[in-house]
Formats: C-alpha cells, structure tokens, sequence
C-alpha cells in the first residue's frame, strides 16, 4: 500500500477474515469472532490491538453502534488488489453460459441478453453497453411508405444490425419516390458513420438549400431524423436493479431514491463505463472510488468486450461494496470473454 507500512502476515490475515465474515451476514465483527474463526493462538485483547492498528491505517471502522469493525472503501480495496482469492467458474458453469449465448438469434440479442444473464447469475444488477453506432455506418437504408404521411425507414448497419423508425413527413411520398429517395442515401453515404453522415446532411442542406429540388430536400431531412434518432437510442441495458433493493446497505430510502435516479438518467453511470473501455480487463470501481455520488455505497465490476478485434463496449455488475468479489470478479471476466468469442463466431 502506498505512504504506509505494509500489513505483517498476521494483520492480513484478521482483515481477511473480517472482511469475509462481513461480506457473508453484513454485521460488524468483533474480536471475539475474529479469534474463533482465525484459529490463531490470540487473546482478544490482541486482536482488539490488530484492529486498532488497522482503524488507524483507513481499512476498517468501528459503527457508533456495535463494538465490532467493517471494512472501509479502503480496506475493499486493499483485500481486493492484495489478498482477495479468486474462485474460477468450474467448466459446468462456463459450458451453462455458452449455451445461453448460443440460444440467441442475431448479434442484437446476444448483446441484450448479457445484463439479464449477469443478473441472473450474480443476484445484482447487471449492465451492458452497446456497441457505438456513432461511429458505425449503415450498410443500406429502405423507405416504406405507411398510411397518413407516415414512412417506416429501415437501416440495416455494417454490424447487421435492424433499426426501424417511422416518421411523418410534411406531404405524402409514392413508393417511387421513397425508392428514389432511398438510392440517393444509399449511393451518397451508404458505409460511412451516423454522426458522419448527420454532419454532412445539415451542412449540405445549409449550403445548397436554395438548389435542392424538393424531393431531394425531404430525402436529407429524412436522413437527419434517422442519424439524430441512433445518436439518441439507448446507449447501455440494465437488468436486475431490483435485486438492489434487498441490501441492507442500501434500503434507506433516499439512497435507493438517487440510485435509481442514476439508473434513469444514465449520463454519469455511462461515463463511467465509457472509461473502462480502454482499461485492459477487468475494472474495478468500490464506493467512492467511481466519483460519482449515487454509488458511494456500490462497486462497480466491468471487462469490455470485442467485436471484430477493436473493443465495442463494457459488461459488468453494479452492486453493494458488500459482495462476493472473489465469485462476482471471474463471471465478469468470463462473460466478457465468451460474448467475444460468440460475437467472432457470428460476424
């Protein structure tokens, strides 16, 4: 640990102990618990000696309401980068995730389904960017005429993706016209990006307004619809946030309130996984340690996950700082590793 003086073996060891203990029933633990369980030769007075030392270092606290300690964000995190040992998922486990993957249709649905099965899995929320369609294009683009001026556009993307939208047009569009319209996109921008293409529609409609025939400016102000309405999709799926609400930790109800806030607004929680993108495996927020106030009580495990060799987005649970790291931190790994090896095999 860094601007201190490194704990001896036998401090380790009681704050290992303490911290599991802690992690499984969530109550403080006192020195009489710690030697029963450490099975170390150690009087209580000792061990109440221990645990000051490591008061005094930031590891553990005492709450004014029990005489036994809890770890601290600091302690977690010395435990987890220093004594934590991980449990592998044994080859039942792996082989029960890859069946899950496989049962999905397109490349669309095995992404979605990764926030569900982490859920499931861990008992906390999990989480699931999705790739940036910013930056990817689409392959093709078809307008469909619908009744009262409505036209579904369907976009197929570079990553086969379908998106469908509708939108309602200032007059009525034949099909010849729609299918003309769809050609000219196709031809003009057909593999470029949506913010690519956004910032090209608008100044070519701001420089060459006056010259454009009607036809052709209905087709761009279409097309700007369609890349402002992928700019704008969801950028992350959660699933399982309600199994937050059985924590001791965080049944206060103000603390759920702006948890939940978080979960809505996304901007911030995205921030924060947008980071762990270019981290190299898996990223490990606890409590304070995200900057980010909703989740001062919760930590946040990720692994980014590939399409077509380059990182396309993150996984991971968000739950309590109280959690099983040792089991939560290789299904995080795991899963990260297998959606690759899927999204590989379908690409």
């Amino acid at each position: 640990m860094t601007n201190q003086q490194p704990l001896n073996e036998r401090a380790q060891h009681l704050l290992r102990v303490l911290i599991d203990r802690y992690i499984e029933d969530g109550k403080p633990v006192g020195s009489r618990t710690l030697a029963r369980e450490t099975r170390l030769d150690l009087s209580p007075a000792t061990i109440r000696n221990v645990m000051s030392d490591l008061e005094e270092l930031g590891l553990v606290a005492a709450p004014h309401t029990s005489a036994g300690r809890i770890p601290t964000v600091k302690g977690y995190r010395f435990f987890v980068d220093t004594l934590l040992s991980l449990q592998p998922l044994d080859k039942t486990e792996i082989d029960q995730l890859q069946t899950r993957f496989s049962q999905e249709g397109d490349t669309q649905g095995v992404i979605n389904s990764v926030s569900d099965m982490l859920s499931g899995v861990t008992s906390l929320a999990g989480v699931v960017t999705l790739p940036d369609r910013n930056s990817s294009g689409w392959r093709h683009m078809e307008f469909l005429p619908m009744s009262e001026n409505r036209v579904l556009t369907v976009v197929v993307g570079n990553d086969d993706q379908v998106q469908n939208r509708i939108f309602t047009t200032a007059r009525p569009f034949s099909p010849a016209e729609l299918q003309q319209a769809s050609n000219y996109l196709n031809s003009m921008f057909s593999g470029k990006g949506f913010s690519e293409v956004r910032t090209s529609i608008v100044r070519e409609m701001q420089e060459a307004k006056e010259r454009m025939d009607k036809l052709t400016l209905a087709t761009m102000e279409m097309a700007e619809q369609v890349c402002q309405s992928a700019e704008h999709q969801d950028d992350f799926i959660l699933a399982g946030q309600t199994n937050l609400m059985g924590v001791n930790e965080l049944s206060n109800i103000d603390k759920l309130r702006d948890l939940f806030n978080a979960f809505s607004t996304k901007r911030d929680i995205l921030h924060i996984l947008d980071g762990c993108q270019q981290a190299d495996g898996v990223q490990i927020f606890i409590g304070e340690e995200s900057g980010y106030h909703p989740l001062d009580e919760c930590s946040v495990i990720t692994s980014p996950y590939e399409v077509d060799g380059e990182v396309a987005g993150v996984l991971g649970v968000i739950g309590p700082t109280r959690m099983a790291y040792e089991r939560v931190i290789p299904i995080v790994d795991i899963t990260a590793k297998l959606l690759t090896s899927t999204l590989k095999l379908r690409n």
